[in-house]
């Protein structure tokens, strides 16, 4: 007899292959050189680090907004750790800082993508303020208005996918633009 509910059984796992197509568009969305010529953002590892955090913070309440559940969510969060504690290995961080320095990027993460959130809640001003202050160092808030545009951009293409788009990874991101380019 089959028991209807098991307690000790794991939630399924997204298979890892949908895992790595949308990790590997936020990745590649993450390296846009406009981001760091056109759009301020410093080209530095902190740079690089809060750009991908921006864009995983975009697919993550995508997935939530779409059903996707929990598992490919946590999953795919887990394999940002993961891509994270490898090139932390790969800098040569020992293996002593390396869990103190994943502990600071989980703080930063939770920090940013609470702050963006926050920041939905208000004007198109207060994300522009948050992607100021946590993506641009406090620099240059026209740069971070283009951001925040692009980042209203995304959210738009994003929610015209459906679910079973989303992962496949059947969508892709917007161009960002810059004040330049749209004159």
């Amino acid at each position: 007899m089959l028991w209807p509910f098991n307690h000790f059984r794991k939630p399924p796992v997204p298979p890892r292959r949908t895992i790595e197509i949308i990790y590997g568009m936020i990745v590649t969305q993450a390296r846009e050189p406009l981001f760091y010529r056109d759009l301020g953002v410093p080209d530095t590892v902190n740079g690089r680090f809060d750009l991908l955090v921006m864009h995983l913070w975009l697919v993550l309440r995508q997935l939530k907004s779409a059903g996707a559940g929990a598992d490919l969510s946590q999953a795919l969060f887990d394999h940002f750790c993961i891509d994270m504690d490898d090139n932390l290995r790969e800098m040569g961080v020992g293996d002593i800082t390396v869990p103190k320095r994943m502990q600071a990027f989980g703080e930063a993460f939770y920090g940013r993508t609470a702050a963006y959130d926050l920041a939905l809640t208000g004007s198109d001003e207060a994300l522009a303020q948050s992607f100021c202050k946590n993506i641009l160092n406090g620099k240059d808030i026209d740069k971070a208005r283009e951001l925040a545009v692009y980042a209203r951009q995304a959210m738009a293409a994003l929610a015209r996918v459906d679910l079973a788009g989303l992962i496949q990874g059947a969508w892709r991101f917007p161009v960002p633009r810059t004040a330049s380019a749209s004159a």
